[in-house]
């Protein structure tokens, strides 16, 4: 038998739902309370199932349900807060333009859709009410909290939904720069969109009561420019919010040109900015390089100083080499920022963030480095003018320097070129550029054009590229091996944290993080929020609800998706003594910062590292 229309129910207009959704939002901060569905059922009485109902305004409701709701937060329900929700229904022509409906936003495309949502509230709110309005028009959802079952690989599991999803949809919280998981995840994003002609998976960020003003940590800059991101600040977006991603999920993405114009990396979103992210991050939350204007850098001098005294003289090539999370970046900024405080143009370059089609080939890569350097000095792209198959690509890129940016320039040129080792993962091309670099260095002791450049190289790895010795850039110039914090410097940067420890309090947490600059940081950071006590973080480190859980986790992520490094790592952290691994296996592991190399053995950088992998890597071998 057909439903009558009234058996339909209504739903809430746009007006209706915002009115509702704005007492709701005043009723929570009145409590200080988080608003969620329970608490709004208990406080109206109203089933939480017909509340998520309500505020999706995708599903009717009894009308006396709609009633009693407003009445529960002192609203009064008029006829132009809500419709029918047949929406042929005579009665309310009109009132469809209000809220569209989900045939009407959806049309007939189906995707898939990962939710990537922290557990904590508002985010977890909010990631459920997207799940549920994009399942209930045919959308494929995976969800960690739902897809994920007690005994699965976690990480196997994320991968694959990485792997599977048409969009990523991202919801970014306040703590996003502290979170690798979150950074790591949208890392594989790009890769994955990297290597696929279509670009998918199409990556949607939502900062959830998170400023759009407020920065990110460097990489997430890096891997989220020119992808436009949207804000949610109360309940009263989620409607909205909800709305617009239907809507962006129905329409076919434009296709992606086979060749850009334009060599600096795309994306298929809008752009939301014109800033090139810079090296930088905020100086209250460990995550990523330190402000160069941070009360929380350390200095490790004389490094600080060598460096500035070399990068101001004709020649300088400076070789920052530590393992990840060491301070590498954050001391290229120093650097970089003593330059321009010089007023020599200044130019960072952080590889990591480079799309992989940019490496498909040494004339590619070459004309993409220079149009980049080119484009951060504000100068036109003038390619065609020096680029001549006949001479090679090496011999192209020189001229291009030569002839065109380095006259252009009045002052000295300091490239920063971060996390070099990606270069390292194509041979052919590294070979080339790295004797490139090296050539360059040698041109500048013997004329003047050349005098005008500046290097500095950043590495997390040893060189296992095999070069001639006269043509590798890592036998010259200044070289600084970044140490870990000493117990003077962990005692001062406690003392900034407001955290007047004596030597014993500093050698409890050194006991069980050593120097970590990245480790010693978040420590302080929570030990200062009064978050935690010194005691419970040695009882809680390894553990999942620990503050170091993130971090671990993403540690184990790398192994994992490795079995030679995991397996070397399991070796070390089981023995009591140092154990030797194949070089290659030993390298990096110390680039990813988790172990110290002594001579040809190995042992874990920390206490921490030592117990979490033992635990968790036991089962291997």
């Amino acid at each position: 038998m057909l439903k009558s229309k009234r058996d339909r129910g209504r739903i809430l207009t746009a007006p209706g739902l915002k009115k509702l959704n704005e007492a709701l939002q005043e009723w929570s901060d009145r409590y200080n309370i988080r608003g969620t569905l329970t608490e709004i059922e208990a406080e109206s009485g109203v089933g939480a199932d017909t509340v998520s109902k309500i505020k999706q305004g995708r599903e009717g409701a009894d009308l006396s349900k709609l009633r009693q709701l407003f009445a529960a937060f002192e609203l009064t329900l008029t006829n132009g807060d809500h419709r029918s929700a047949k929406l042929d229904d005579a009665g309310d022509v009109g009132e469809s333009d209000n809220l569209p409906a989900a045939e009407d936003t959806a049309s007939s495309r189906s995707v898939k859709v990962f939710v990537s949502y922290r557990s904590a509230e508002p985010d977890r709110e909010l990631g459920k009410q997207l799940e549920m309005a994009l399942s209930a028009i045919g959308h494929t959802v995976f969800t960690a909290e739902n897809n994920i079952r007690l005994g699965d690989n976690w990480f196997d599991r994320i991968n694959f939904f990485l792997k599977e999803c048409d969009y990523l949809l991202l919801l970014l919280p306040p703590t996003v720069s502290q979170s690798e998981i979150l950074t790591y995840q949208v890392q594989q994003a790009k890769e994955l969109q990297d290597s696929r002609p279509d670009k998918k998976p199409i990556i949607l960020p939502i900062r959830v009561g998170f400023p759009l003003n407020a920065p990110l940590n460097h990489d997430l800059r890096g891997y989220l420019y020119r992808i436009k991101q949207r804000e949610w600040k109360t309940t009263a977006d989620t409607p909205i919010i909800i709305e617009e991603v239907l809507n962006l999920l129905a329409e076919t993405p434009a296709p992606v040109p086979e060749e850009a114009e334009d060599l600096t990396p795309n994306q298929v979103l809008e752009i939301s900015s014109d800033e090139i992210p810079q090296p930088v991050a905020e100086p209250e939350l460990p995550g990523g390089q330190v402000d160069v204007a941070s009360q929380f850098y350390v200095e490790r001098q004389p490094i600080e100083e060598r460096c500035y005294q070399t990068i101001v003289q004709p020649s300088a090539l400076i070789r920052i080499k530590a393992p990840r999370q060491m301070g590498k970046t954050s001391l290229m900024a120093k650097i970089l920022h003593h330059g321009s405080l010089q007023g020599y143009c200044t130019v960072p370059l952080t590889f990591q963030l480079v799309d992989k089609a940019v490496f498909a080939n040494l004339d590619k890569f070459l004309k993409w480095f220079c149009a980049y350097v080119g484009r951060e000095l504000h100068l036109p792209n003038q390619l065609d003018d020096y680029w001549d198959e006949i001479f090679g690509s090496k011999v192209n890129c020189k001229d291009y320097f030569e002839k065109y940016i380095l006259p252009q320039i009045d002052s000295p040129l300091i490239l920063g070129l971060d996390e070099i080792d990606r270069v390292f993962q194509y041979p052919d091309i590294a070979e080339d550029f790295l004797g490139l670099l090296r050539a360059w260095h040698e041109e500048s002791k013997r004329r003047d054009i050349w005098k005008k450049l500046r290097l500095i190289v950043v590495h997390s790895t040893e060189v296992y590229i095999p070069m001639n010795i006269n043509q590798s850039p890592f036998n010259v110039g200044l070289p600084v091996d970044l140490p870990e914090f000493n117990h003077q410097q962990i005692q001062d940067l406690a003392a900034r944290h407001n955290l007047h420890w004596s030597d014993a309090e500093v050698e409890q947490l050194t006991a069980m993080v050593g120097g970590h600059p990245y480790l010693v940081r978040v420590a302080l950071y929570h030990i200062s929020r009064s978050d935690l006590t010194l005691d419970e973080l040695k009882e809680t480190a390894t553990s999942d609800a620990g503050i170091y859980s993130d971090h671990l986790r993403r540690q184990l992520w790398n192994l994992e998706e490795y079995p030679e490094l995991a397996e070397g790592m399991r070796e070390i952290a089981a023995a009591d003594i140092p154990v030797q691994l194949k070089s290659m296996q030993a390298f990096k592991l110390d680039s990813l910062g988790l172990v110290k190399l002594q001579g040809n053995e190995c042992v874990p950088r920390c206490e921490l590292y030592r117990q979490y992998f033992r635990s968790h890597l036991s089962a291997i071998g």
